[in-house]
């Protein structure tokens, strides 16, 4: 029965193989249809309109086959050869020179874990907005962790498209976002003056006392505490440059998070306090100023920070849990309710600019003060009145 139409056969009880050459290659392909005597001379009659395009020289192999693997090995473009999977394996290999290593980190899970698995065997060309949005639509993540899904996905599109392999980047202008309730911010619960001093002394060890001391009263980042190191503090000027950063994930020191990142702290007294006592467990070997006192190396991370010496301590206190970074929050509320400036706090604490203060720390912002106003109305009432007398 198969053999009664040219280049047609029954394969299994369910499909019909075509049998046809294209570009001097004999290729075979499978439809889904049961092989009766009418559906047989279907295939034929499918397989004489392919014959018909490839001497019109418009047969295209993925249109009419779109998930076989011929359609790779015919493409007419590059990219429509080009899998995702391998592309993307690819690329995340040559971004590992060019990020930070924490970056990097979390690029390889998300092309790994979620990219391939989700789009690998498309290739370059075949993937389209709506893909990406079917499957977002799916995903319970949050806006922000598909927008960085997204944002991992769309440079390497890019990237594709600048070398040719794609002519479009389905993903460029554009952002898949669901509508969610406001999130609130992260929690900022700094501690008072008693609960530090209650942290200090329990501390089981005095490094992690100095440690805790001086992140209280500089508001640097964990990440920055980690790779500090005495030849970044300037005794004349009592200021520390911040040039630097250490992560969990970093092999070596990297970059700080932001341009505004990179700046000269100024060390008030009870921090200038820390690094002297801190002098003679470190200063000697000329690294960097903050040891794990356990193992007399630097230490790994916040992690091992929070692990080793942050729990111990709280627990000792007897206060509920905060984490570390905390501490930088606890900076910001104290400089604030002083009635430092906010713009001065913003350059301490390394942020891009002073919007951060005003929306994370605006409720310890002087704002009630007896005096307040009262230098405007010295400078311009006078003014006025001069101006008054003068007329009459």
């Amino acid at each position: 029965m198969g053999n009664e139409y040219e280049g047609i056969r029954a394969i299994s009880k369910s499909s019909i193989q075509i049998d046809f050459v294209y570009k001097s290659i004999r290729c075979k392909e499978r439809v889904k249809l049961v092989p009766t005597p009418v559906n047989l001379k279907r295939a034929s009659q499918f397989r004489a309109a392919i014959l018909h395009s490839i001497e019109k020289n418009e047969f295209d192999y993925s249109v009419t086959f779109p998930k076989s693997p011929n359609r790779v090995k015919f493409a007419t473009y590059k990219g429509v050869g080009y899998t995702l999977k391998d592309y993307l394996k690819t690329w995340l290999s040559s971004q590992e020179k060019q990020l930070k290593a924490s970056t990097f980190k979390d690029y390889t899970k998300i092309v790994n874990h979620l990219l391939i698995p989700a789009f690998g065997e498309k290739t370059l060309s075949e993937l389209r907005r709506p893909d990406v949005r079917d499957w977002c639509d799916e995903q319970t993540s949050g806006n922000k962790r598909l927008a960085n899904i997204q944002s991992v996905l769309r440079t390497a599109l890019q990237n594709a498209m600048g070398d040719d392999l794609i002519e479009t980047n389905p993903l460029f202008n554009w952002k898949y976002e669901r509508k969610e309730a406001p999130k609130p911010q992260d929690k900022i619960d700094p501690f008072d003056e008693e609960e530090q001093a209650i942290i200090l002394d329990s501390c089981r060890d005095p490094q992690h006392k100095n440690l805790f001391q001086f992140a209280f009263w500089t508001g640097m980042r964990t990440s920055e505490l980690v790779a500090l190191e005495w030849g970044d503090i300037d005794w004349h000027s009592n200021t520390a440059h911040i040039w630097k950063v250490m992560t969990q994930a970093a092999k070596s020191v990297e970059e700080p998070k932001t341009k505004k990142s990179d700046r000269y702290v100024k060390l008030l007294r009870p921090a200038l306090d820390a690094l002297l006592a801190q002098k003679k467990h470190s200063f000697l070997a000329g690294g960097v100023v903050f040891l794990n006192p356990l193992y007399g190396k630097p230490w790994e991370g916040d992690q091992a920070i929070r692990k080793l010496a942050w729990l111990p301590a709280l627990k000792i206190a007897g206060l509920r849990y905060r984490n570390p970074y905390q501490t930088r929050h606890t900076f910001a509320s104290m400089m604030l309710t002083a009635d430092e400036s906010p713009i001065w706090v913003s350059q301490q604490m390394g942020h891009s600019d002073t919007n951060m203060i005003f929306q994370r720390y605006g409720r310890w912002i002087t704002t009630k003060n007896a005096k307040s106003g009262e230098k405007a109305v010295k400078m311009f009432s006078t003014l006025q009145i001069k101006k008054l007398s003068n007329k009459k």
